[in-house]
Order: structure tokens, then sequence, then C-alpha cells
């Protein structure tokens, strides 16, 4: 458990597991203090949110243009969906659980006892703040290279594309299976300037978040929503021992 910065035995601990080595530790320190840490050992009460917008930038660009030149026949929809599938908040906590950043994180012991370590917002924000840190220390081909390493294997799954027109329509229907309520989205939080508003929404259904989505409005982060929730729900279909009978 870390709840003081680490030294810099730790340190190198957590960049052999990370897989790059800092020029400048400060960077990676701050990529793991999570926003509840504060006290004597962090006066200024920095926190790894800054590096978080940037590097969900930084990753949204690396992700769309890698997209972009593998599949030269696809237009702006079924791109869209790829990168919806790619970068979700499971799939950056799971690369985030990968090179062991939860047990690194900075925060209030509150925090950690009310499970902070395995959340997946924190997770995730922690990978995407790693990335800002790693843009921030090498610059963009370094982060890029980064990037696509650890997303080689879920690149490797989307030797089809999506071909889901409505995925919201497609949810709906999949859900009333089982159920006669609809789900409804609901807007998380806003991020970034006027000009450069980050929208995220949750797709709730019978008082259960059934997934996340982030976009440029609110409507691309319901569609991603949507689409990260049609993952896990066919996901723990194919996991079922009923639908592998």
């Amino acid at each position: 458990m870390n709840e003081t910065p680490q030294n810099g035995d730790s340190m190198a601990t957590i960049e052999q597991g990370v897989g790059y080595t800092f020029a400048d530790r400060s960077k990676l320190q701050l990529a793991l203090t999570h926003r509840s840490f504060n006290g004597s050992e962090n006066s200024s009460n920095l926190n790894n949110q800054r590096l978080e917008f940037l590097g969900d930038a930084v990753l949204q660009l690396v992700i769309t243009h890698e997209l972009f030149a593998r599949y030269p026949e696809h237009e702006e929809g079924p791109l869209t969906k790829a990168r919806a599938q790619l970068v979700n908040r499971r799939t950056l906590a799971d690369l985030a659980k990968t090179i062991g950043l939860g047990p690194q994180l900075l925060m209030s012991r509150g925090e950690e006892l009310s499970g902070g370590r395995e959340r997946l917002s924190a997770l995730a924000d922690a990978f995407e703040a790693l990335i800002g840190a790693v843009y921030l220390d090498s610059g963009f081909e370094t982060t890029r290279e980064f990037i696509l390493q650890r997303f080689s294997d879920h690149f490797g799954k989307l030797e089809i594309l999506p071909s889901l027109d409505n995925p919201k329509g497609e949810l709906q229907e999949l859900l009333q299976t089982s159920s006669n309520r609809p789900p409804h989205y609901e807007l998380i939080k806003v991020n970034g300037p006027d000009h450069d508003r980050i929208f995220e929404c949750a797709v709730i259904h019978d008082h259960s978040e059934l997934g996340r989505g982030r976009g440029k409005s609110k409507k691309q982060a319901e569609f991603n929503a949507a689409v990260e929730a049609l993952e896990k729900l066919k996901g723990q279909a194919q996991k079922s021992p009923i639908a592998s009978q």
C-alpha cells in the first residue's frame, strides 16, 4: 500500500512494471496521485486529473490515427465505433492492472478502505494520466509506441470492425428480452473549456450502470456508452454456462 510518496527504489520498480523509464520521475509520481491524496506529503494538493485530461487527448489521437491508417476502406461511423470498443473505462482499467498501477496509487486512507485501488474510474484515470506523463517526459512518438504496444492485443480483436448502426436501439432491444423497462442515460461530467468540451455519460438499467462513454457531444457520449454496454452484456452471455452448451 502506498500512502506516502515513493522512494527511488520503489519508483524504479514501478517503471519496470510500466515498461518506461522517466527522465523526470516527478511526472510519474503525479500520474499516480489520486485526487483524494492530501496532507503534509502533498501540501500543494496536486493530483493526476490534469495529466488524465492530457493523456486522454493523446490516447484518442493515437488510436484514431491507427484506425484511420489500418482501415482505409471504412468511413467515420465504423471507425468511431471501433475506437469506442478500444478506448473504454474497463479496457483502460485492465491495462492499469496489468502494469500494476493499483497498488502504487497515492490516495487517502478513506479512499483506499472504500476499494479505491480496484475502482475502474481510479485505474482508468491513472492509466490516462500515465500516458500524459509519458508524453510530457518524452514527446509524441515515444508515447505513440507506448500506447500501441499496450493495445496490440486489442487491435487484434478488430479484424472485423463493429457494424452497429444504432447501438442505443440494439441495447434497448437486448434488454427488453428480460425486462420491460428501457435503459436511460445520465450525464456524469463535462470536462474541458467551452470550445472543446468532453462529455461523459453512463447508461443505467434497473439501477445498475451498464457502461460509460465519452464524446465531443452528449449524443456521442451516449452512443459510446451503449457500445460499451453491449460489449459487456455480450461478453457475459458468451461466458455463461448456458451459452456455452
